[in-house]
């Protein structure tokens, strides 16, 4: 979402037991769900554990999927995500996306924009789960840097890219809030979509039946 600042900090969060549930895991959890790095060509290097995701293929009709990553980690992360959304957001919303994200040492997410349209309408949401003193995020062509037990609201909207210099993987839980708002609106896109349908297949029958 298109927020009026680069990053907003939001402050501490206990993050703590996902941040030990997220490291207890296996290379397997990291490598079982490619669809982040199938669907985006900037994260191709990176590795993800999914735990819902936006069915892309049905938008504007709004459809979260459980992915493998829910059962290994739903437990600890959804605690801490409605502490964030109580905290700094209205409530009624829905999480659209939530991920443990690894971008390995060495690794870089080039520059970009999220462009598909869900990520105009959520509140794009990071929590650090590790980090080093050569990781960058920038914004931008700002850089930042993100601490261990606090939570980050990026503008997904601007140029922003992600470089791991150091020697240790860096690791962040991220997710995508869509506040009641947003809702509405997609909810109205919907119906406007529908009635296009409508009108078409009635004029299609028109047209036939003359």
């Amino acid at each position: 979402m298109d927020i009026d600042t680069r990053l907003r900090e939001l402050g501490e969060v206990d993050s703590a037991p996902l941040a030990e549930a997220i490291l207890a895991l296996d290379e397997v959890a990291w490598r079982e769900e490619q669809l982040r790095q199938e669907e985006f060509e900037v994260h191709r290097a990176t590795e993800s554990i999914v735990l819902v995701f936006v069915n892309l293929d049905n938008w504007p009709r709004l459809e979260v999927l459980k992915e493998p990553g829910w059962d290994r980690l739903a437990k600890v992360a959804v605690p801490v995500m409605h502490d964030i959304i109580d905290r700094f957001y209205p409530k009624g919303g829905t999480i659209v996306r939530a991920m443990a994200a690894k971008l390995l040492a060495g690794g870089t997410i080039t520059p970009h924009t999220d462009s598909h349209p869900s990520f105009h309408m959520g509140h794009r949401i990071h929590v650090p789960i590790t980090t080093n003193n050569r990781v960058r995020f920038m914004i931008d062509g700002r850089p930042h840097r993100f601490e261990l037990g606090k939570a980050y609201e990026i503008n997904n909207q601007l140029n922003h890219s992600v470089s791991n210099k150091g020697t240790e993987d860096r690791i962040t839980f991220i997710f995508d809030y869509m506040p009641p708002a947003q809702l509405e609106i997609l909810g109205k896109r919907q119906a406007g979509r529908r009635a296009e349908t409508r009108k078409a297949l009635f004029n299609r029958g028109a047209g036939s039946s003359a």
